[in-house]
């Protein structure tokens, strides 16, 4: 279909008005440092895992943005294998974990970068001799599929 500038018009305002209500939610997240040692620590009485809400907003243009830090003790899991609509991106501190993204296992460490698409599934393992520690970049609305 090759929309023509009449309906790409007609879209306009309707863009518009989610711009508006999504801005209306909240302001955008302010410009500032986040020290790790002042962020609160939720610990999962399931996983011993440590997890680290560093933010949850919208950015200046209203679109959803979350990061969190976990902690994930060696052999765990922080939930089994899964799939939403959002975007995920997580960078590995320490440590390694095993990814498994759409039926495909990897094994990453630190400085790697994994990044899940909408709607594929993945899931995490913790598999080093030590805890992994991993930064999750949550990029959308944060609605299940």
């Amino acid at each position: 279909m090759d929309p023509s500038r009449r309906d790409l018009a007609a879209l306009l305002p309707l863009l518009l008005a989610a711009r508006s209500a999504r801005a209306e939610e909240g302001a955008p997240l302010p410009s500032e440092c986040y020290s790790f040692r002042d962020l609160s620590v939720k610990i999962n009485p399931k996983t011993h895992a440590e997890t680290r809400q560093v933010f949850n907003g919208i950015t200046h243009d209203g679109y959803p943005i979350d990061l969190h830090i976990t902690t994930m003790p060696p052999g765990q899991m922080p939930h089994p294998p899964h799939h939403h609509v959002h975007e995920e991106m997580m960078m590995v501190q320490q440590g390694k974990l095993e990814v498994t993204i759409s039926g495909k296992t990897s094994v990453v460490g630190p400085g790697s970068v994994i990044y899940v698409r909408s709607n594929d599934e993945h899931g995490l393992k913790s598999v080093g001799d030590g805890p992994a520690q991993y930064f999750v970049l949550t990029i959308g609305n944060q609605a299940k599929a």
